[in-house]
């Protein structure tokens, strides 16, 4: 995906705070609550930050209902838009795979 693709779906009302929020894998019932967001527009950019590659699916954990729901991380540490005369330019920092690694082996001992 281009830069100024990237800088669109950043755009959107609410994938900042979405991609904010998950630090932590949450669910979109989750995310919806905490952010104070539609539940359908929740799912929508979901879609939208996973499609971009900014967000992935963690896996999935019980609610509180008993419910298997899918889990969200965001796939990235940081962000940067550098604004030449010409070009724009975003550089994504992804997340290192031992500290996902990481985080997936305690929230996996948490939730036993």
């Amino acid at each position: 995906m281009g830069s100024v693709e990237l800088l669109r779906v950043l755009g959107n009302k609410y994938n900042a705070e979405i991609l904010s929020a998950t630090n932590e894998p949450k669910s979109a019932q989750e995310l919806s609550d905490e952010l104070d967001i539609p539940i359908a527009t929740s799912y929508r950019r979901i879609e939208e930050l996973t499609e971009a590659d900014l967000l992935e699916l963690s896996g999935r954990e019980f609610s509180d209902e008993g419910r298997r729901t899918k889990v969200y991380r965001r796939d990235i540490d940081s962000l940067q838009v550098t604004f030449e005369t010409d070009d724009i330019d975003v550089t994504i920092e992804d997340r290192p795979e031992a500290e996902n690694s990481l985080v997936d082996v305690w929230r996996d001992l948490k939730n036993e």
